[in-house]
């Protein structure tokens, strides 16, 4: 029992500290992923659709950055993937967690579209019960820190690169 609080209370607080590094957007005007192609602009997340599980277009308009992406991956102020989920493909780094499942082969299970959704806002995909917070959503739930109201915990483009770089673990 003392366990799964630690756990909770190490999710809680890097979900904490990961909000403090996210990006702010406010206002706007409303577009679809799609529309992010055609005019190079971010899709705010407000404007994200996730549909049957997937966000079908790019959040920048552009391809993630998969170098850069593998680094937000382990990044503590960042996505920190690693605290919840272990992956091979890092094996030199410590600390792999066991919260989520493992990423080795992620790429054989989801396509780039669902890998997209799931961190867009793992909610929607898998439900409120699911401890994995939504990395570009401003929907966190209830008491968040009047300084990180409107902040996502990625930037669009680091949600890119980690999809990216998921999407090479075949």
């Amino acid at each position: 029992m003392h366990g799964a609080r630690f756990i909770l209370a190490a999710a809680t607080l890097s979900v904490g500290l990961l909000a403090a590094t996210g990006q702010m957007f406010g206002g706007g005007q409303a577009f679809a992923a799609g529309e992010a192609a055609a005019t190079g602009q971010v899709v705010p997340p407000q404007d994200v659709k996730i549909k049957d599980n997937a966000v079908m277009a790019s959040l920048t308009g552009k391809p993630g950055d998969v170098a850069a992406g593998r680094k937000y991956f382990v990044d503590k102020k960042l996505g920190n993937c690693l605290a919840c989920h272990a992956d091979k493909d890092l094996s030199k780094q410590l600390f792999h967690g066991n919260v989520g499942p493992t990423l080795d082969n992620v790429a054989s299970r989801w396509k780039p579209e669902q890998l997209r959704a799931i961190l867009v806002n793992a909610k929607a995909v898998f439900g409120p019960q699911t401890v994995m917070p939504g990395f570009y959503s401003l929907e966190v739930g209830k008491n968040v820190r009047k300084d990180l109201v409107g902040k996502t915990i990625l930037s669009a483009d680091q949600v890119e690169g980690i999809v990216a770089y998921l999407s090479t673990l075949k």
